[in-house]
């Protein structure tokens, strides 16, 4: 495991609304400036989207657009070569506007089993369906993610590098809820410990590699799995403050006490009215009363965030959400009870 670290009080979740990767860049550095990310830009169209971006990522593994989705091939085409260049373009932007930053520098990538969910193999199915397809894209991803950190630090070799692990589908991979290509039926659960056994070696290529730093698991799904994601190596969890429920209070206490962090996503990734940031932080405080936990070690656990990517937002709400989830995060930290 990492070294103990101090994460800054506020940062994005990833994904950003237009296609102007200067802009995007221009927007995640500005506004956190002790905790900027790579931003996403799914706008831009298939390869820039969640799972082409991270299939592009791919060592000796390839996906293409189908009708039906990403689906794995044979060689590298033009879907693969498109993902590629716009991560090449974001990480130019990046770059540009991080000379001489020395911080916390969050990357974001979809995670083993929500690829294994979203990809398919070449009969239709998804990876999901095939334990050694799946122990060969976790494999692949691996290595993918330990080439594109070494990019990045290259790129921005003050920043120590935060990796941020997207996934959404992993509730429904342990629950067998992920549905098959006819719709009718589902792949059934996979066992938790293989989940969890492929998890950790994903973390390990950050968390347990040389100049290494943390790895966080984000998911804006319902029920994550906060214990599972903790043995899994997981030094953040991120998740939509929203969704929680009282069920979850032991395991959000058990990891406040054991230390990892919690990325609140508390304000919405689309366009709406923003409440005044002590309301937008209100809920976490009342779960800390519920808990009975410290106020003073509230700053210390929690970095605030929007409740997912924002994507489906303006370009004007997002930069309104970005700002208020630092004004919110003061909030937090002046005025923790």
């Amino acid at each position: 495991m990492t070294d103990t670290l101090h994460f800054p009080p506020a940062t994005g979740t990833g994904s950003l609304p237009g296609t102007d990767a200067r802009e995007a860049a221009k927007t995640a550095t500005g506004a956190f400036e002790d905790f900027p990310h790579l931003p996403e830009l799914p706008a831009r169209g298939p390869g820039a989207d969640m799972i082409g971006r991270t299939a592009g990522l791919l060592v000796e593994l390839y996906a293409r657009v189908e009708p039906s989705g990403w689906r794995i091939g044979d060689r590298p085409g033009r879907d693969t070569r498109r993902a590629r260049s716009w991560l090449g373009e974001d990480l130019d932007a990046l770059e540009e506007f991080t000379q001489g930053y020395e911080g916390l520098l969050k990357v974001q990538a979809v995670g083993p089993w929500t690829l294994a969910a979203s990809l398919e193999l070449r009969n239709g199915e998804a990876a999901l369906s095939d334990p050694g397809a799946c122990r060969d894209l976790a494999a692949s991803l691996t290595e993918g993610l330990r080439l594109h950190l070494d990019e990045v630090r290259r790129r921005v070799p003050g920043a120590r590098l935060v990796l941020q692990l997207d996934e959404p589908s992993l509730t429904a991979v342990l629950r067998g809820q992920v549905r098959t290509a006819s719709g009718y039926r589902t792949h059934r659960a996979v066992d938790r410990q293989i989940v969890e056994a492929t998890l950790r070696d994903v973390i390990a290529v950050h968390d347990g590699a040389d100049g290494g730093g943390p790895v966080v698991v984000h998911s804006c799904a319902p029920d994550v799995p906060f214990a599972l994601l903790r043995r899994a190596g997981a030094a953040g969890i991120s998740f939509d403050f929203s969704l929680l429920t009282e069920r979850d209070d032991e395991v959000i206490g058990e990891a406040v006490e054991g230390g990892t962090r919690l990325f609140a996503g508390v304000v919405p990734g689309t366009d709406g009215p923003l409440s005044d940031p002590a309301g937008s932080v209100m809920g976490v405080r009342t779960l800390w009363r519920r808990l009975g936990l410290r106020p003073g070690l509230l700053p210390e656990a929690v970095t605030v965030t929007p409740a997912c990517g924002l994507a489906g937002a303006s370009p004007g709400y997002a930069r309104s959400a970005y700002a208020h989830c630092v004004r919110a995060a003061r909030s937090l930290a002046d005025n923790p009870e």
